[in-house]
């Protein structure tokens, strides 16, 4: 089956990384457009200026729906990212560009309820203990089982694969069907730290600030939007002092829109001892700080989810 204007299709790579254009690709990106991508490598690769460039509009996991739009000859499609919500841009999700062979048609046959991966990283293999067929797999990506687990291990649906792929059963875990608590985002999020910043990323191997709050809610089964402005629209305003931890901090310069979001990580004892955990342009990296002086200047709100 081929790739097709109106018709859904989902992703077939670990990670997918969604393009502004295809002419907006670096040399750098190299690892990132590969059917067999390796997006630690690409991180690894980029400079303090280019983890910035704005070529990058978000990323995607194996498994996620797009709805295709246009297929370009050379190889380039342009889609909707359905499971990324953002009204600003587009009502049926955040659209952008992708390499063709990080698609595949999506397959109506394949049902079931999914389950979600658990680990921060995880490898698809043939077997179980076998060789590894699809590594780099993160938190938040869902997978539908295609048999019962067996010692330790469970069999998978992946998405371009001829037959089903093993991981730990230790790896996944049960969709949620209620909404998660506090302490669990919070704690998805935590195991995050120091994970490198990459403006549109949304992996444990690059992540920016909105990302690192869409990302632990996903893991939950909550689709919140990608953008942070569009996050705070989706949220309930709360008094400042009386945000708690796994809440949302939002700031914005004065007559701006919003620019970054963080999460609470401690009950705030005085406007000047906020704490939250977050993806900081500045330091290029995840982090658990206090806010210093300037954050707490354009801090605009807090919210709750």
């Amino acid at each position: 089956m081929q790739l097709q204007p109106g018709r859904e299709a989902v992703v077939r790579v670990a990670v997918a990384t969604l393009w502004s254009s295809p002419e907006a690709v670096r040399p750098v990106d190299g690892p990132a457009l590969r059917t067999d991508v390796d997006i630690p490598t690409w991180v690894s690769g980029l400079d303090t200026d280019q983890q910035v460039g704005d070529c990058v509009l978000s990323q995607l996991l194996l498994g996620e729906r797009v709805l295709v739009d246009e297929v370009r000859p050379d190889g380039w499609v342009r889609v909707v990212a359905v499971e990324q919500p953002a009204a600003k841009l587009d009502p049926r999700g955040y659209p952008g560009w992708l390499p063709a062979d990080q698609l595949t048609p999506a397959d109506p046959s394949v049902g079931g309820d999914p389950l979600v991966v658990d680990a921060t990283v995880t490898d698809l293999h043939a077997g179980p203990d076998g060789p590894v067929v699809l590594p780099g797999v993160v938190v938040g990506t869902r997978l539908v089982p295609a048999g019962p687990s067996r010692e330790g291990w469970r069999e998978v649906h992946v998405p371009g694969q001829p037959t089903p792929l093993w991981l730990r059963d230790g790896h996944l875990a049960p969709v949620q069907t209620g909404p998660p608590s506090a302490a669990d985002t919070l704690a998805v999020a935590q195991r995050l730290l120091d994970v490198v910043y990459i403006w549109g990323g949304l992996s444990t191997y690059g992540i920016d600030c909105s990302g690192l709050v869409h990302l632990a809610w996903r893991r939950f089964g909550v689709l919140l939007p990608r953008d942070a402005d569009d996050q705070a629209v989706a949220t309930t305003p709360l008094t400042l002092g009386a945000e708690r931890p796994g809440d949302l901090y939002f700031f914005a310069r004065p007559g701006r829109k919003i620019h970054h979001i963080g999460i609470v990580t401690a009950v705030a004892d005085g406007p000047t001892d906020r704490r939250m955990l977050h993806a900081c342009y500045r330091r290029r990296r995840v982090l658990e700080e206090r806010l210093p002086a300037d954050r707490t200047a354009t801090l605009v709100g807090a919210h709750r989810v």
